[in-house]
């Protein structure tokens, strides 16, 4: 087994071994993984945060030891805070890298960061203050930055940034937590999942105060959610049917 270490800001993981494949998801600084399958090219990959999977440049990224990976893994992450920070190697370059970038594998890169990071479980309180860092940023499917995110990236990383660990997609964090029956019984930071007309989980967002929800629709907003779902009081219709509301925190 091989093991890597995303050694750059953001990198796209795909769904097949080419640069035109679909984008699943995203690689960010400082993550690591197994390499389940090298090719010349490209390498299939198991994230090793939430075990998800698909296909990466080689360029894009540094080989590291099992012993390397099994202690990054172990340990708990810390992650930037700072929308942007930036990341020096010992020849002065410069990185740029997203919130929530793991700064764990700092040393073993050799490179160095003195912005602000945060690590270990917050208070739920927290859920909805980190949410809206993420407000006005593009829907990207496969996204999981301020530049560019889905739904269930967008829920993924705020969870993550206050310590708590949810799957990659919507129809994977939907098996998570406990499910509650009435939209009374959900806390700021709850999460609503939402199904189409086959019943099929295909959206997410975090519930606010008030009857309120924040989730990635074109962008990052917030919307109103009633008993059916998310109503948009700017075009005065129900986007999304209610599914289920889970308590994971």
């Amino acid at each position: 087994m091989q093991y890597g270490i995303c050694n750059l800001s953001i990198v796209p993981l795909r769904n097949e071994s080419s640069i035109i494949g679909e984008m699943l998801s995203q690689v960010l600084y400082g993550e690591v993984f197994k390499v389940l399958e090298r090719r010349k090219k490209w390498s299939r990959i198991r994230l090793a945060f939430d075990s998800f999977e698909g296909w990466i440049n080689n360029k894009q990224y540094k080989e590291i030891s099992e012993d390397e990976y099994n202690t990054i893994n172990a340990s708990d992450t810390k992650y930037s805070l700072d929308l942007v920070e930036i990341i020096k190697d010992e020849n002065e370059q410069l990185y740029p890298i997203p919130i929530g970038s793991s700064l764990n594998g700092l040393s073993l890169l050799n490179h160095f960061y003195d912005g602000n990071s945060t690590r270990g479980n917050k208070d739920k309180s927290n859920i909805i203050k980190t949410a809206f860092l993420y407000l006005n940023a593009p829907a990207l499917y496969g996204g999981k930055t301020p530049f560019g995110i889905d739904c269930s990236g967008f829920t993924q990383m705020v969870y993550m940034l206050n310590g708590y660990k949810l799957l990659r997609d919507t129809a994977q964090q939907a098996t998570q937590g406990e499910a509650l029956s009435f939209i009374e019984e959900s806390e700021p930071g709850d999460l609503a999942f939402f199904d189409d007309g086959e019943g099929e989980i295909i959206h997410v967002g975090i519930i606010m105060k008030d009857n309120y929800i924040i989730h990635a629709f074109g962008k990052v907003r917030v919307d109103r959610l009633d008993h059916s779902g998310i109503y948009n009081s700017e075009t005065k219709v129900h986007t999304h049917k209610l599914r289920v509301i889970k308590k994971i925190v």
